[in-house]
């Protein structure tokens, strides 16, 4: 593996000789993001939505269980402790109450604004490509007051791939193997961030390109791979 020196644990999977994607950039440059445990830390809020949703419905949800696997939708998440009949309506309740007890509570996490800072200063145009409910996700946005070029919701997996395509998006970036999967899908560049449920061993098996402790080291790993990179 080739170590990339963004930090101490921050690595290339693969080397531009293997992996054509390291060595191209859309012109303009345009980056996708995942919102929930690459941007912002959903933990509290969602742990607080679940917890008022478990005393609507008298079910004793294991928040901390739940909130340490972020990144399936929500209904996946909510299978195991109900009748599959009522996932769909627990679903739209949980998003009803979201707005109320969830948005408050979440922060960015570290080095989200420096991120996107990055990509602005290159004239880059920003995209949130998220499984999130895009109302509530465009809550987050406001609350935090990060300002991105386009937000789409509630596509997951591969779904996110036809956002990226349309987009011209060259990098993605996501906290979970399923972010891989769609940046994967688009044939853009997978950049992974360990601030989510999903280790370095599972990202590097799901084929990410690029493994980042967080959000802070994507400025320097950014201005390195466009200066080793040529756009078409």
């Amino acid at each position: 593996m080739q170590t990339d020196h963004c930090g101490p644990q921050a690595s290339l999977v693969a080397d531009e000789g293997v992996n054509p994607r390291l060595g191209r950039v859309t012109a303009p440059l345009v980056v996708g993001f995942d919102l929930d445990m690459t941007l912002i830390d959903t933990a509290p809020g969602f742990g607080a939505v679940l917890r008022v949703l478990g005393e609507e419905l008298g079910v004793e949800f294991p928040v901390d269980e739940m909130t340490a696997t972020l990144g399936p939708p929500l209904e996946l998440l909510l299978q195991p402790y109900l009748p599959a009949d009522s996932i769909p309506a627990a679903g739209d309740r949980f998003r009803a109450l979201y707005p109320d007890h969830a948005i408050a509570s979440v922060p960015l996490l570290p080095g989200a604004v420096d991120a996107l800072d990055a990509v602005r200063r290159r004239g880059g145009r920003i995209l949130v490509v998220t499984g999130k409910y895009a109302p509530n996700a465009r809550l987050h946005l406001d609350h935090l007051e990060l300002e991105v070029d386009l937000l789409e919701g509630w596509v997951w997996g591969v779904g996110k791939a036809d956002v990226l395509r349309r987009e011209g998006a060259s990098i993605y970036v996501g906290d979970h193997v399923h972010d891989v999967e769609g940046a994967r899908a688009a044939d853009a560049l997978s950049v992974s961030v360990l601030t989510g449920g999903s280790t370095r061993e599972a990202l590097e098996a799901a084929g990410t390109d690029v493994v980042l402790e967080d959000l802070g080291e994507f400025p320097g790993w950014l201005d390195r791979h466009l200066a080793t990179t040529a756009r078409p």
